[in-house]
This record gives C-alpha cells, structure tokens and sequence, in this order.
C-alpha cells in the first residue's frame, strides 16, 4: 500500500509542478532570473519535501506551491507595468567590454573574473577579445556580444620575431597584472621581449595592465588598469 501511495503522490506531484511551470510561463524555461531561480528551487525543494514522507498531507504541499505560483504571477504583471520593480527583480545588464576596452570594476562588482570571461566569450564563437566591441552580460548571466565591424588584421607597432610560431587559440600573456611565463614559452619569447612591447604601447609595468593576449598572427590585445 505504501508503495502504491508513494506511485500515486509522485504522479500527482508531477503533474502539479508541470502545471505550475505552466501558469508562470515559457520565460521560466527560456530565462532564469534571481526571482526565478529563487521561486523554482523552492517549488522544488517543496515537491520533494511531499514526496519524502507520505504521511504528510498533501495539502502542505501544495499550499506553499501555489502560494509562490501566485507570488510569480502577481509580480510578474507589476514588472510589466514598472520598469523600476522589474529592475528590482529581474537586475539590469551590465557591460563588461565597452568600446572594446574591458571594464574591470564592472567585471569586480559582479565577482566575474577573467577566466569567466573567456569561457563565455568562447561559448559565443569569440576567439580573441580584440574582436569584440561591446560584451553585456545579461540578468540571467547570459554573456551578449556586439563584435566589431572591422577586425584588426595586422598590428604595425607590434614587432615579433621568428620565434612566434604558435598556431592555436589567442594566448593570455598578462592576467590581472600577472605575466603567464607559460604562455611566452609557447611563443619562444621572454618577459624582456614582452616589456618591450609593452613600453611600446605607453605602459612601464606589468602591474599596470589588466589583461594582453596575442594571436598566431602577432596582433596583440591590451587592455590597462583603470
């Protein structure tokens, strides 16, 4: 009998959940914000707060189920009717690379790093962040990206030597200040060969830089400190 009560609350609890997904709309699945991701995992935790003891009743289920249904849905109308609510809620975008230059107190204030950066940047067949205008990530975390019109195809102040020879993905060479010795290996180059080309470029530090990458072609990507 037990089990056979377990079989039956399961498939009712199911169909419940679905339906509620339902009545809260298709932006639920296609976008996640704080409320919503909040409202989901607590009609979740909820659902298997029912299922885990059938001798709780059901109703103290599906009470605070369609108590937080109706807190969605009621928001959700006020957000249509005020901007600044849904503000509140849902955030606003943030731009992370603006005219092309990385925004690092943007990047801080949302505790997203480089490598963060990267990643997202990849997920949107961008290879090298020279080629990128403007990145906005989006309330539900979702990184847009604006490239630019005209990609830089060489770089006239940039004066590598026979030892670039690597072929692959555009290399970090500073992260947040940091020199990546491991990468100037794979280019066969050294920290004086990459000081020089930052002094090239107005900067007399490494501290002084946030971020610099090159490509297999030499065109090297420098964003400083601000």
């Amino acid at each position: 009998m037990d089990i056979l009560t377990i079989f039956l609350r399961t498939v009712l609890i199911y169909f419940v959940v679905f339906l509620m997904l339902r009545i809260m709309g298709k932006r639920e699945i296609g976008k996640l914000s704080l409320f919503d991701l909040v409202i989901s995992i607590m009609i979740a935790e909820i659902a298997v707060f029912v299922l885990e003891d059938s001798a709780k009743p059901l109703m103290s289920g599906l009470v605070p189920m369609a108590t937080l249904v109706l807190i969605q849905v009621v928001i959700a109308y006020i957000t249509l009717k005020s901007r600044a609510v849904r503000l509140l809620f849902d955030g606003k975008p943030s731009v992370l690379i603006n005219k092309g230059m990385i925004d690092r107190e943007e990047m801080k204030k949302h505790r997203y790093n480089l490598d963060d950066l990267m990643l997202q940047l990849r997920q949107n067949k961008i290879m090298n962040v020279a080629d990128v205008e403007f990145a906005i990530l989006e309330p539900s975390g979702k990184l847009s990206v604006v490239e630019k019109e005209v990609k830089e195809t060489t770089n006239a102040n940039l004066k590598p030597n026979g030892a670039i020879r690597y072929e692959g993905l555009p290399l970090p060479l500073i992260m947040d200040g940091k020199v990546q010795d491991e990468n100037l290996e794979k280019i066969g180059q050294t920290r004086f060969w990459l000081k020089n080309q930052l002094q090239d470029r107005g900067a007399k530090d490494f501290k002084e830089i946030f971020y610099c990458s090159i490509d297999h072609r030499g065109r090297m990507f420098l964003d400083r400190k601000r």
